[in-house]
């Protein structure tokens, strides 16, 4: 098991919120789908920030990182479902690109 990571600081959880707005906002996405997605116990962003902080601090930046490519990966599984409702497949497919780059460089620094 991964050794505990440092706290984030406040300038790292501000640009983890707004990327976050951002992320949501490019792939049609809701609060309310962070939420189920994380199974936080609300929508609000400082409980998801908080669920996403607890998981660094636990697991570590990296495992933030596959975290949140995990969801990208099931919204676009969802959104290519000839039974569920389109929200923009190229957007997906670009932020899911980007939040595997921010894996790959996380990875890279790490060894």
């Amino acid at each position: 098991m991964p050794s505990p990571s440092a706290p984030l600081s406040t300038d790292q959880l501000d640009d983890l919120q707004t990327f976050l707005k951002d992320w949501l906002r490019h792939t049609g996405r809701t609060q309310a789908d962070l939420r189920r997605a994380l199974r936080a116990h609300s929508i609000r962003m400082p409980v998801l920030i908080e669920e996403l902080h607890q998981i660094h601090s636990q697991l570590g930046l990296a495992a933030l990182a596959e975290r949140l490519c995990a969801i990208e990966a099931i919204w676009q599984e969802e959104d290519t479902d000839p039974e569920g409702p389109d929200r923009g497949s190229g957007l997906l497919e670009d932020s899911l690109g980007q939040l595997d780059l921010l894996l790959e460089e996380i990875r890279m620094e790490g060894a």
